[in-house]
């Protein structure tokens, strides 16, 4: 679990903190918080809601949003897994690319609808990563997506994430592989059980 900042400063009750970057303006506190996903059960769940701005001239989600919705939830499950891609790219250290990207239509989001974006990681390799995505409403997949990140430089050459990155993506995995087991029981990809 990501240990807070020292550096950070802590609300003290009053209505005004120090923002993180900027002291003169204030910090974002309490329910103004921008929407978080969360990792359980070795996946990470981003919620969002579609707005009038996502849908088109038919008023269904325009295809190019999910990758949009998909970005947002990756970008989301780094912060959560405790890497600031922010803070290693302005050290120079380069950024997440998408490398490779396969995706699959299934079912048309609509305006108001409350999505949940499911973000799993497949494979660490040594400068990238394998994600599998699903835009979901409810218990059907609307769109799904087979995504390779690469950490690259500010050049563009692949590089090898650092280790304490990997160790939190493994650390996600693990999370991943404990949460498909039940009481002892091993939970099969068909989601038969098997003792």
């Amino acid at each position: 679990m990501p240990q807070p900042d020292p550096d950070m400063p802590v609300p003290t009750g009053s209505a005004r903190a120090e923002h993180p970057r900027d002291p003169a303006m204030p910090a974002v506190e309490g329910l103004d918080q921008p929407a978080n996903g969360r990792i359980v059960g070795g996946e990470h769940r981003f919620p969002l809601r579609v707005y009038f701005e996502d849908t088109d001239l038919s008023g269904i989600v325009y295809h190019a949003n999910y990758l949009r919705y998909m970005e947002r939830a990756r970008s989301d499950m780094l912060v959560r897994a405790g890497i600031d891609q922010r803070a290693h790219q302005e050290a120079g250290g380069g950024a997440y690319a998408v490398t490779a990207l396969s995706i699959r239509y299934r079912a048309p989001a609509r305006l108001d609808d409350a999505l949940v974006v499911v973000t799993r990681l497949q494979m660490i390799r040594a400068a990238s990563v394998d994600i599998h995505q699903q835009v979901m409403l409810g218990a059907q997949i609307l769109t799904e997506a087979e995504v390779t990140a690469a950490l690259v430089s500010p050049s563009g050459r692949p590089l090898r994430q650092p280790h304490a990155w990997v160790a939190a993506f493994e650390q996600v995995m693990g999370e991943q592989v404990m949460g498909e087991q039940v009481m002892g029981e091993q939970q099969m990809p068909s989601g038969e059980k098997t003792s």
